[in-house]
Formats: structure tokens, C-alpha cells, sequence
């Protein structure tokens, strides 16, 4: 292969994406410059418009357009009594698609663990604590995965939200020990979200 350093880079880069190596990078860089006009082009332009125009919400940790309220916390036109809080992106998208919540969704961005520098201020815990009271929540739903990470972060929530005397409730049967929200099938997360259980303080 050539050396070609414009094309290294690009294959190290897209081999850090999930589920992807060297090879499929590889596939995929040769697929766009075979194609430079119909795929190449636009998706450096849209890679440049996400990078300039996406952004994490500070309130909610959902990603928004960099100039438009969120459409998840400052969704004026529903008034949900709900908030489910999950680990990460891929898991909120991962329950829209089954249609099973109807609500607001609160999103970390990670779990407490001693093995990564996740801080507990990183986790959006104080936002939604401010969340509860502004938009006069009734129930807290914890989505966090059965992994040892995902239990402590909802011990840790949970704890935290002992002063508001709001319910609590956590995903249950359904949700195999271990298992990460973004991987589960619709039949699975509808029956974790409808036999739910309260959390008592």
C-alpha cells in the first residue's frame, strides 16, 4: 500500500470509531475517494457543520444545535411529569425507537467508576435535581445498565435525590445483568420500563 500520509491518519482515526479496524477503514476510505463528488465532499462538510454546530446541552446532556434551545429540556409545547436518566446518547436514542417513554430524558454522559476520571460534577447530577423542581417532576426513572458502573451511579443518584421526596423508580426484569441499555432489543426495554420498581429512600 502507498504511504500516503493523508490517507494513514485518516485509517487510525476511523479505526477508533466502534466496530471498526484497520480493514474496514481501509474499505471505507477507498469507498469515498472513489467516490470523492457524491460521498467524500459532502461528508467533510458535514463533519465540519456537526463539529461547529452540535453541542452537549449543559442542562440535560443531550446534543443540540448550537443555536437552538434543546428540544429535550426546553420542550415547551409537551409537559411531561417524567425524567428517565440513562448513561449515554446511544441509550436515549435506544429507547425513543422502542416508543416506550414518554417523557424527558436526562443523560450523563458516563458512570462513577474507579477505573475511568469520571467526576460526580461531570454527571449532570446538580441539573437535574433543578430539573425535578423546575418542571414539577413526579417520577425519576434510573435507565443506568446492570453493570457494577451503571448500579453505582444509581445509588449515587438515588442518594442524591433523598431531598426531594420525588419517586424513584429502576428499570427491572427484563435487563440481563451486565447488559448496557443501547443493546437491548424493543421486547426487552418495553418489559424493563413496564415492570419498573419504586426505589425506597
Amino acid at each position: 500500500m502507498q504511504n500516503i500520509p493523508e490517507i494513514e491518519n485518516l485509517i487510525k482515526l476511523i479505526s477508533k470509531l466502534p466496530g471498526l479496524g484497520p480493514k474496514s477503514a481501509k474499505r471505507m476510505i477507498l469507498k469515498m475517494i472513489n467516490n470523492r463528488q457524491e460521498l467524500l465532499k459532502p461528508l467533510a462538510q458535514n463533519l465540519s457543520e456537526v463539529f461547529k454546530n452540535v453541542i452537549r446541552c449543559k442542562m440535560c446532556g443531550t446534543l443540540k444545535s448550537n443555536n437552538s434551545p434543546c428540544g429535550n429540556c426546553e420542550n415547551k409545547s409537551k409537559k411531561f411529569n417524567k425524567i428517565c436518566v440513562v448513561e449515554n446518547i446511544s441509550d436515549q436514542w435506544a429507547i425513543e425507537s422502542s416508543s416506550i417513554f414518554q417523557g424527558y430524558f436526562h443523560i450523563l454522559g458516563g458512570t462513577l467508576s474507579n477505573s475511568n476520571s469520571q467526576n460526580k460534577e461531570d454527571l449532570l447530577i446538580n441539573s437535574l435535581v433543578e430539573r425535578i423542581s423546575r418542571d414539577n417532576i413526579d417520577e425519576v426513572i434510573l435507565a443506568t445498565s446492570a453493570t457494577v458502573e451503571g448500579q453505582t451511579t444509581a445509588f449515587y443518584i438515588q442518594d442524591a435525590l433523598k431531598k426531594t421526596n420525588i419517586k424513584i423508580s429502576k428499570l427491572a426484569q427484563g435487563l440481563p445483568v451486565g447488559g448496557e441499555i443501547e443493546n437491548l432489543d424493543d421486547g426487552t426495554l418495553i418489559s424493563a420500563f413496564k415492570n419498573r420498581k419504586k426505589l425506597e429512600a
